[in-house]
Parts: C-alpha cells; sequence; structure tokens
C-alpha cells in the first residue's frame, strides 16, 4: 500500500511539474507574441516607423514627430487593447473554471450588457460623454452582476443556474438598450452605437491609468483565489471538507470577475468574445485541466491587439471599430463550443 501511495504521489507530482513546464513556455511565447504585436501596432499606420525608430523613442530617443506620433496618438491606444485584452481574458477564465462551462464569460451571461445599458443611459438620456461614460459602464457592470447573483442565489448559487439567469437579465438589458437607441437622437445614436460595438478609437492615457490600476491590483488577487478555484473544482462537499468557505470564496471569484471585466469595458466599450475565447484556447495550450490563468490573459491581450491591427490597417482605407473583428471571429468560436458541448453531454 506504502509503495502504491508513493507511486501516485509520485506520479502527481511529475504531472503538476509537466504542466508547469508547459504552462511557463506557452506563457513566454504568448508573451513574445504579444510584444511583436505591439511593436507593429507602434510603427504601422499612417506615418510608417520602423522597428527600431519605435524601440529608440520608447527608450526617449526618438524624433519630435515619432514621438509625437507614438507616445501621444499610438500609444494609449495600445496600451488599452493590451490591459483590456488581458483582463477580458483573464475575467473570461475564472468565470468558465469557476461556473465549470466553456459557454460562461461576462458577456455571455450580460455582465457587459449591463455596462452596456448604463453608457448608453448616460450618452442618450443624461447627455454626458467622456469619462463620464466610462464609470457608469464601471458602475453598470458591477449593479448588474450584483442583480444576478441575489437572483441565481438558492442556498448558494450553482452553475447552470447563474449562466440561465444571467442570459435572462442580459436580455431585458438588451431590450432597453434598444429602446434608448430608438429614442435618441441621430448625434446621440451614433455615438452609443460605437461604444456599443467596441471601440479603442480616440483613446487617451486618462482611459490607461484607471484600466492599468485595476489590472494591477485584480491580477494578483486573480492568482491568489487560483488555489481555491481549484478546491472548488472538486465538488462544494469536498471543498468543504477540506476547509474551505465556499460561498465566500466563490464570491470573491465572482467579485474578481466582473470587476476586470467592469475595468476593461469602461475603457474599451463592450469588445465581443474576447473574453469567451480566451479562456478555451489557453487552456488547448496548455491542457485541459489546468485553470491557465495567465495564459487566458496573454490570449486576450494578443486577440485584441491583433484584432484592432486588423480592423485599422487590413480591411482597405476605412477603419474598423475592433469589436466588428472580435465579433467576427467570435461568433463561429461560440457555435463550435455549443457543438462540442452538446456531442460531449455538456450543454446542461
Amino acid at each position: 500500500m506504502t509503495t502504491a501511495l508513493r507511486q501516485t504521489r509520485a506520479e502527481i507530482t511529475r504531472v503538476r511539474r509537466s504542466g508547469s513546464i508547459r504552462t511557463v513556455v506557452v506563457s513566454s511565447v504568448l508573451a513574445a507574441v504579444a510584444a511583436v504585436l505591439f511593436c507593429l501596432a507602434l510603427s504601422t499606420g499612417a506615418f510608417q516607423i520602423p522597428i527600431a525608430g519605435v524601440l529608440d523613442t520608447l527608450l526617449g530617443q526618438g524624433t519630435r514627430r515619432d514621438t509625437f506620433v507614438i507616445m501621444d496618438v499610438r500609444l494609449p491606444r495600445v496600451l488599452v487593447a493590451l490591459l483590456a485584452g488581458a483582463a477580458f481574458g483573464l475575467s473570461g477564465a475564472l468565470f468558465q473554471s469557476l461556473v465549470h462551462n466553456p459557454l460562461a464569460s461576462p458577456d455571455v451571461i450580460g455582465v457587459t450588457m449591463g455596462a452596456s445599458a448604463a453608457a448608453v443611459t448616460c450618452t442618450v438620456v443624461l447627455g454626458v460623454v467622456g469619462a463620464a461614460v466610462s464609470a457608469g459602464a464601471f458602475a453598470g457592470a458591477l449593479a448588474t452582476a450584483a442583480l444576478i447573483y441575489l437572483l441565481a442565489w438558492r442556498r448558494g448559487v450553482s452553475g447552470y443556474r447563474l449562466v440561465l439567469v444571467g442570459i435572462g437579465v442580459g436580455a431585458v438589458l438588451s431590450s432597453i438598450v434598444s429602446y434608448l437607441m430608438s429614442r435618441a437622437d441621430v448625434t446621440s445614436a451614433q455615438q452609443a452605437l460605437v461604444w456599443l460595438t467596441g471601440s479603442l478609437n480616440a483613446r487617451s492615457y486618462e482611459h490607461v491609468w484607471p484600466l492599468l490600476t485595476g489590472v494591477a491590483v485584480l491580477l494578483p488577487a486573480a492568482l491568489l483565489l487560483a488555489r481555491g478555484l481549484r478546491v472548488l473544482g472538486f465538488g462544494d462537499e469536498t471543498a468543504r471538507g477540506l476547509g474551505a468557505r465556499v460561498e465566500t470564496l466563490r464570491l470573491s471569484i465572482l467579485v474578481t470577475g466582473v470587476a476586470l471585466a467592469a475595468f476593461a469595458t469602461a475603457a474599451a466599450g463592450p469588445v465581443p468574445f474576447v473574453a469567451f475565447v480566451a479562456g478555451p484556447i489557453a487552456r488547448r495550450l496548455v491542457g485541459e485541466r489546468t485553470l491557465a490563468l495567465i495564459p487566458a490573459a496573454l490570449v486576450g491581450a494578443v486577440v485584441m491587439v491583433a484584432s484592432d491591427l486588423v480592423a485599422q490597417r487590413l480591411l482597405g482605407d476605412r477603419a474598423l471599430p475592433v469589436g466588428v473583428v472580435t465579433g467576427a471571429v467570435g461568433a463561429p468560436f461560440l457555435l463550435w463550443q455549443l457543438a462540442s458541448a452538446n456531442r460531449e453531454g455538456r450543454g446542461g
């Protein structure tokens, strides 16, 4: 018995070490891809700047023109894309791991729709713009998440109940958005529509700093909660037997995931499907049994920056909002995930 136990422990240790090495390798590759895309986004545009010139400018040695184009015009946009993509990706991974459902993400269960409803209300009804809209979107996401959690509570919150309640709340909020858009004047409706699509246009450092602060606080919090997330994966009863405070832990993970989505949505708008696709892609790269939180954040950053490059540079003279590209990629991915869940009997 002792020999068998030792062999089992050795096998578990070997698998964990192998998974950790694979996670580090995948994360390193994704970080390198993100760095390349970062430099390309700063280099390309109406004014082409060589990569060497980009690096010189970032080090404070660029020309006056390059410094203005990169530091004042392009860098805020690219930073928002990187940070918002990472926040969306990490948020989606937290939701999907908590609920044990690859279809669960902030944009699917209504959290970003709450941000959208609040932003449209600020734009159409209150007539405010800029930072006030972002603040309203942030508050709307948090309020919607609280409502979903309360409606899903039945002596605890089960994964599928949370998803179904979230989809229902999202449908109601979508109707509210449609009603407000139908009552708005042309100018306000156009402003709201661009925001609803998810856009990085006219992003400045006033969008970067709140998002950077949120990610800097919430990323370590998510990593600290990773162990509890693994414990919850054994089931509520087992988790309680191991001494975990199940509902407190679940609520902490939900709050962290919602806050990440809220910061990202406030900065970039409700960019669709980034949170949805990042987790499954990351888990396929590092292994289905891993949480893949850091890889999911990096996948989200890569998807966001790459989609913005495609929207700005590769679709002709007219630039598109980044949400158009992520929606075009994410919708087929959603259909594929639904088909896979049905085949494997995980559709609920």
